[in-house]
């Protein structure tokens, strides 16, 4: 593979960059009197530690090869993993360091479940760490996804390539597109949070809540999530900048860039509000009937939230979906697998594989009608090779299989089957909450064997970066080539 001292020192700048905004917890701890240094400490450490890996990795080449990026990929997710657990184990919390692992590796891949066992009664520096965490994470996937994945044709990503760049000239191509995104998240963040803070939230909550609704992660600072605040301007605020989150960044790129129509052009996002509304009708008629307690307007606000939440995989919650029935609990497991779009910071399959399975599904039917005839795939205006079309299948029952082995693993240590069920589809699928009463929209993972959570992290690494770009590091042959 030849010297990886460009990955090292990239791994490095990130994990300084992570050192850097441990500052802004230790902010909130000197304003809320927390008598805690654990954020300076690691932010020392951290930064100290980061300065190390960039000065001995020192090169003046700054590309990127096809299998280091692949190895940066995973490096980079570990190690800002491994760095922000620091304040977990440091924080009167003094979590052990699987659970600060867990806790971290959530965060950064926008999944949002959690082993904190009372949130209204957490430090304020914590809640606001967890929310940086997941915020990072947004911009980092945003990023990969519209750069480095595509490059690596991970699962069809290549439909996504912002240009023509050759896989030597990764590094140059991220840096360009990322100021550009980051200014758009920032600017849709801020957004966010002045108008969580003009719906009643405070300053801290809004600000926390901004980061994490914009990266649909679903970190929230009460046990109750959004459902604490009781307000509907909020929930509709929160819907809102969910979905500006669920739109890939790359269509914001090409309407800035002068294509005005790419928002209702795009078969992605067409697609993605359609199941969007469908989902949402279906689980109202199913409320409407079932659910005697609420009102029109409040089964079509609860059930329009708690879809899209789940879908996204933001996982915030207005109520306790395991108590609505069991149809509801098969639905959620399948809209988990969904996910959002691809090139933005939703999770799961994405609804652009669906889409490219069910025109291969439609066009080989065709095809038993008419043998002889000629059928071209098109998506989005643009030919499909068969070879895209392999790697988009092959990927969907690769995602299926990984879930049912992670599933198995889970029962084996000691989860129910519902809870290993769930654990296995909120994990792979970046989602957050899973269900029934131990890991449910009211509870946590912090009962989860230690064996159990260790589990589940890998899966979240696997599931933010598109599986292969992590199994590929187990293969003999990506070492020896």
């Amino acid at each position: 593979m030849g010297s990886n001292k460009t990955v090292f020192f990239i791994t490095g700048i990130l994990v300084v960059v992570l050192g850097i905004f441990m500052t802004v917890p230790y902010g909130i701890q000197i304003i809320y009197s927390e008598n805690n240094n654990s954020f300076l400490a690691s932010s020392i450490v951290t930064i100290f530690i980061g300065i190390l890996i960039i000065l001995i990795n020192l090169k003046k080449d700054n590309q990127l090869n096809l299998q280091q990026a692949f190895l940066f990929s995973v490096i980079a997710w570990v190690s800002i993993a491994i760095f922000g657990s620091l304040p977990f184990m440091l924080s009167n919390l003094k979590l052990s360091f699987s659970d600060a692992f867990f806790e971290s590796m959530s965060g950064i891949t926008t999944t949002g479940s959690t082993v904190i066992l009372d949130l209204d009664s957490s430090p304020k520096s914590i809640l606001l760490w967890r929310a940086i965490m997941q915020w990072l994470g947004g911009i980092g996937i945003i990023v990969m996804a519209t750069t480095v994945l595509p490059l690596l044709k991970v699962g069809g990503m290549q439909l996504f390539k912002t240009d023509s760049s050759g896989t030597e000239k990764i590094l140059p191509k991220t840096i360009e597109v990322a100021a550009t995104i980051i200014t758009i998240y920032l600017t849709l963040t801020s957004l966010c949070a002045a108008v969580y803070w003009f719906q009643g939230m405070n300053i801290f909550d809004s600000i926390a809540h901004s980061f994490t609704t914009l990266a649909t992660g679903g970190f929230s600072t009460h046990n109750e999530s959004i459902g604490y605040f009781k307000n509907p301007g909020i929930e509709i605020t929160a819907t809102i900048f969910i979905i500006l989150g669920s739109i890939p960044f790359i269509a914001y790129l090409k309407f800035i860039k002068g294509n005005k129509k790419i928002f209702h052009e795009d078969v992605q996002i067409r697609g993605f509000v359609y199941l969007l509304l469908i989902s949402i009708l279906i689980m109202f008629i199913y409320l409407f009937i079932n659910n005697n307690d609420h009102s029109f307007q409040d089964n079509l606000r609860i059930s329009s939230f708690n879809v899209l939440s789940i879908l996204s995989g933001t996982g915030y919650v207005t109520d306790d979906f395991g108590l609505w029935g069991e149809f509801p609990l098969i639905f959620f497991i399948f809209l988990m697998f969904i996910g959002g779009c691809a090139g933005s910071t939703t999770c799961g399959i994405k609804v652009f594989r669906l889409q490219i399975l069910f025109l291969f599904i439609k066009n080989q039917i065709k095809k038993l009608i008419y043998p002889n005839r000629i059928l071209v795939l098109n998506y989005n205006n643009e030919k499909i090779e068969d070879s895209f079309i392999n790697s988009v299948i092959v990927f969907i029952f690769s995602y299926l299989f990984l879930f049912i082995l992670i599933a198995v693993l889970l029962s084996i240590t000691g989860l129910d089957f519902l809870s290993a069920i769930s654990g296995a589809a909120t994990s792979l699928s970046n989602v957050g909450p899973g269900l029934g009463e131990m890991i449910g929209p009211n509870g946590n993972f912090s009962e989860v064997s230690n064996v159990s959570k260790w589990i589940l992290s890998f899966a979240m690494l696997l599931g933010r970066l598109e599986i292969f770009a992590v199994l590929v590091l187990f293969l003999p042959s990506f070492w020896r080539s």
